[in-house]
Order: structure tokens, then C-alpha cells, then sequence
């Protein structure tokens, strides 16, 4: 699914134009990348949890020459869904079992 999609799906659902679900569409996005940008973390209730992470300098090998090498510490991101995505992904398959051996 492309970001055209979502944008063709938002308008048919909320009844607008398609440059108004469009800029709905940025303006979500938007939040969203400003959120994480600052290392704030991002839960949406019923989807997931996006978490900024930051990653320490460590040692590597450049697997081309073998040198061993830096790499420089950055932030990554990371994604958990939630229980009930999960659910919704796996056709409900997440229930308990009862019997008991």
C-alpha cells in the first residue's frame, strides 16, 4: 500500500476531497515524524508502540577486507505492534487455551 492509497481510502471514508485527504494524510504523518524526531516515543492505542532507540559506538569487520572498524553511534527506530494488531494479522488465533493436560 502506498501513501496514495491511504489518501484514496481516507477521502473515500471521511467524504472529502482528495487535496483535503491528502493534507490530512501529511499532516498525520507529520506529527508523527516530529514526534520521533525529537526522541519522544509514539504509542497509538490498538496499533503499536514506535520507539527511539539510541545505539552505541561498536567494533565491526568490513566483511569485504576484513579491517576491523568503527561504527558510530546513531538512533534507530523500532517498532512493536500491539495485542490487538497482532490479533487482527493473525485471524484471532491469540486466544488462551482452556485445556489443560
Amino acid at each position: 500500500m502506498t501513501k496514495a492509497d491511504v489518501v484514496a481510502r481516507v477521502c473515500a471514508k471521511v467524504d472529502c476531497t482528495k487535496e483535503e485527504a491528502y493534507d490530512l494524510v501529511e499532516d498525520v504523518f507529520a506529527v508523527m515524524k516530529n514526534t520521533l524526531a525529537s526522541g519522544e516515543n509514539l504509542k497509538i492505542s490498538g496499533f503499536g508502540n514506535f520507539e527511539v532507540n539510541q545505539k552505541h559506538d561498536r567494533r565491526g569487520r568490513n566483511p569485504q577486507t576484513g579491517e576491523t572498524m568503527t561504527i558510530t553511534a546513531r538512533k534507530v527506530l523500532t517498532f512493536k505492534p500491539s495485542g490487538v494488531l497482532k490479533q487482527a494479522i493473525n485471524g484471532d488465533i491469540l486466544h488462551p487455551t482452556t485445556d489443560v493436560a
